[in-house]
């Protein structure tokens, strides 16, 4: 594929803007609070928009995944579904919140070369389309990754278009690939300051109740953090223990800030299982792959939606991750240690 084919056309095609009356009462700014942009990406193969803001209204079209969808305003509905009664208004209609991500298109502008060997780096556009290097200046698709998920930054290099691109290695396979510098922001030093170091470790604890879909973070015997999250979802065709997630009693013993989940596939197939960057991943039964972890995929908290692991809004992960023990140390692939104790009931 050839340099001049790309363009940041091809990275970013938002949809156009168009006015729409309201017809049902937005969400309470109490209760959330829009990022500027009002954007959403389609984070599941289809999706239907709606005449109402009920699934059993007429369906007046189709977005796929990847789609870009302007967000007029939020909607609590009536007609729910109970655990998640968020839609949005959008052109000619109204669509769901589950698989939706809220996004935003922020370029990076401080571009720059690194003394360290890696940096942590921080998607800031919807998604964006990395390319491997090939002999011959030749360019190759690979992962398109996504919002708000997290990557390790090694170097910095032309890319196909002449200018600067980020090359980036993937933490499983041990591959390198570019993305156009401005797509990643690094992250700071801040991003990973220790939270509550003054509770000792011993008194910080971690509950999650299947049944209600919750979990709640306590010092002491007081909770700190109380949040819906989505665990392991049953399987038919798997069995029960393979993707639920098991009750008992554990530990967080690794921490990851940027983790390759899936089925370890090199692949430019966007519908293939191949998470890349999940953010914030805080194992506690490593030898089965359970942690905690951030969700760019879906927003259908409240409802087991994994394959065992604990998905979390990706800015409640970044706490759990900073507030409980190991303590990560910055610029390290993996911290391990013996942490916080963490009861699945």
């Amino acid at each position: 594929m050839s340099a001049g084919n790309f363009s940041r056309r091809d990275f970013l095609k938002l949809a156009a803007l168009t006015s729409a009356g309201a017809a049902f009462a937005p969400l309470p700014d109490k209760i959330l609070d829009l990022e500027a942009g009002n954007l959403g990406r389609v984070a599941t193969r289809q999706i239907s928009v709606y005449a109402k803001p009920d699934d059993k209204s007429e369906i007046r079209y189709q977005r796929y995944r990847d789609d870009l969808i302007n967000l007029y305003y939020p909607v609590v509905s009536e007609y729910g579904p109970s655990w998640n009664p968020l839609w949005y208004r959008v052109w000619g209609g109204y669509i769901h919140s589950a698989h939706l991500q809220k996004v935003d298109y922020r370029l990076n502008t401080n571009i720059t070369t690194f003394s360290e060997k890696r940096v942590l780096g921080q998607i800031c556009v919807p998604y964006t389309q990395s390319l491997m290097r090939l002999p011959k200046n030749q360019w190759k698709p690979t992962y398109r990754l996504y919002y708000h998920s997290l990557h390790w930054i090694m170097g910095l290099e032309d890319g196909p278009d002449g200018l600067p691109w980020y090359r980036l290695q993937d933490e499983l396979l041990e591959v390198d690939y570019l993305i156009p510098a401005e797509h990643i922001e690094p992250l700071s030093l801040s991003a990973f300051t220790p939270l509550s170091t003054d509770v000792p470790p011993e008194k910080k604890r971690i509950q999650i109740s299947l049944s209600r879909q919750e979990l709640i973070a306590y010092e002491y015997e007081n909770p700190v953090l109380k949040t819906k999250i989505s665990s392991g979802v049953f399987d038919r065709k798997k069995g029960p223990e393979s993707t639920m997630t098991p009750s008992g009693q554990y530990n967080i013993v690794s921490k990851m800030p940027s983790k390759h989940m899936g089925d370890g596939n090199l692949t430019s197939n966007i519908e293939a299982y191949e998470l890349l960057g999940v953010p914030w991943v805080s194992f506690f039964i490593p030898d089965i792959g359970i942690a905690f972890h951030g969700t760019y995929w879906h927003e259908n908290f409240g409802v087991p939606m994994s394959h065992g692991c604990i998905n979390m809004r990706t800015e409640e992960a970044h706490w759990l991750f900073n507030w409980s023990t190991p303590v990560y140390q910055p610029g390290n692939e993996e911290t391990i240690g013996y942490g916080t104790k963490v009861i699945v009931s």
